[in-house]
C-alpha cells in the first residue's frame, strides 16, 4: 500500500509538470544567448588595417595554468611585416585538450591579441584536431573567426563569432572614471566601438 502510495505521489509531480511550457531550446537550430564575459574558444585578433595583434612575446605562455599554449615569435619580414612590431608570432598552438579556460592569457596579452570567443562547439574526433594552430586560431581579415564547422552549409554560427566581447567586457574595470571612454583597441570585426555610456546615459 505504501509503495502504491509514492507511486501516485510520484505521477502527480510528473503529471504536473506534463503541461508547462518546455525551458529547453531546440539545439542546434537555437542557441542560447551568451552573455559577453563567457569563455568560449580563443581568437588571435587583427587590427583594422588587416594586421596580426601577436607579437610573439609569450607571455600567455607563460601566464597559462594548464601549460596548453606554445608560442614562438621571429623577427618581421622586413618587406611585408605581419605585425605593427619588430616580432610576430610565428607558432601559435593552444591545446584545447588541457585548456580550463580561465582567460589568464588574455589578461596577460599586452597587446589584446588574444580574446575569447563565444564559440562552444569543438568537440574532435581524434586528439590531434584538438590542437588549434594558428591557422585556426588567426582572425580572417573581415573579422571573422574560423571554427569546424565552416564547410556545413547549414550552420550559421553568426551571433557566436564575436571575437572582443570579453575586451569590451571587462575594458572599464568598473571604475566610473572611465566610463565614457574607450579602453580597449578596435579589431578587424564588425562589433560597435562605441565606448561604455555612463551611468546617467544606462539609467536613462
Amino acid at each position: 500500500m505504501g509503495l502504491l502510495r509514492e507511486l501516485i505521489k510520484g505521477l502527480r509531480v510528473t503529471g504536473g509538470h506534463l503541461f508547462e511550457d518546455a525551458v529547453t531550446i531546440k539545439y542546434p537550430d537555437e542557441f542560447r544567448q551568451k552573455p559577453q564575459r563567457f569563455h568560449g574558444r580563443h581568437v588571435l585578433n587583427r587590427y583594422p588595417d588587416g594586421m596580426e595583434k601577436c607579437i610573439g612575446c609569450e607571455l600567455c605562455a607563460g601566464a597559462c595554468p594548464a601549460r596548453c599554449i606554445h608560442v614562438r615569435g621571429a623577427d618581421n619580414p622586413i618587406e611585408a611585416p605581419v605585425s605593427p612590431g619588430e616580432r610576430f608570432g610565428f607558432v601559435y598552438e593552444i591545446n584545447m585538450l588541457r585548456c580550463i579556460f580561465c582567460a589568464l592569457c588574455v589578461e596577460a596579452c599586452p597587446t589584446e591579441a588574444i580574446t575569447m570567443t563565444h564559440l562552444f562547439e569543438m568537440s574532435p574526433t581524434n586528439r590531434q584536431d584538438g590542437i588549434y594552430t594558428k591557422d585556426e586560431l588567426l582572425m580572417r581579415a573581415d573579422g571573422s573567426v574560423p571554427h569546424m564547422f565552416d564547410e556545413d552549409p547549414y550552420a550559421d554560427f553568426t551571433e557566436l563569432d564575436v571575437a572582443d566581447g570579453w575586451m569590451r567586457a571587462t575594458a572599464p574595470a568598473g571604475s566610473a572614471d572611465y566610463e565614457g571612454v574607450q579602453m580597449w583597441q578596435a579589431t578587424a570585426g564588425p562589433a560597435s566601438w562605441d565606448p561604455e555610456p555612463t551611468q546617467d546615459e544606462r539609467d536613462a
